[in-house]
């Protein structure tokens, strides 16, 4: 996990991109995994934590109606998470992280469900990823390796 954050600082250092992130569920792992390597103050911008919605909306610029017709884990609240992180800092690239860690859930939105966005000139991507009843710890990691390998892979395409 240490390698993949490493990467990301070399190639946004190589790049002369800058990162940041807009985490529910994570709690903002994903950026403290970025902070751990050192030199990560030449990629990573900022981070937004927002764990409410009322957090999303302030922060993020997350419409309320959005949040009303889909609910806080929707691919459509992830893609608005990461355009506003983007659009509310020096970014760019973002990506977004909003899930159900448990424990619980419901047969709608099962305990796993984690929905990631990621925005850069070239675009946004969302999707859904079912990690399954792993537990809070486990899926919150999980989250947080998927997005590092989003970011990845969207460094690699700018």
């Amino acid at each position: 996990m240490t390698d993949l954050a490493a990467e990301i600082i070399r190639q946004g250092t190589a790049q002369g991109l800058m990162i940041a992130t807009a985490e529910s569920c994570t709690g903002g792992l994903v950026m403290a995994a970025l902070t751990d390597i050192p030199g990560s103050s030449a990629v990573a911008e900022r981070g937004f934590v927002t764990y409410t919605n009322a957090a999303k909306i302030e922060m993020l610029g997350v419409l309320p109606e959005t949040l009303n017709a889909h609910g806080a884990v929707s691919e459509e609240v992830a893609r608005e998470m990461a355009e506003g992180a983007r659009a509310n800092s020096k970014a760019d690239i973002a990506v977004s992280v909003t899930g159900i860690a448990g424990p619980g859930g419901s047969a709608h939105k099962p305990e796993g469900r984690v929905c990631f966005g990621i925005t850069s000139r070239t675009g946004t991507f969302v999707e859904t990823v079912e990690f399954g009843a792993l537990g809070r710890k486990n899926v919150r990691e999980s989250a947080k390796i998927h997005a590092l390998t989003l970011l990845r892979r969207a460094l690699s395409l700018n």
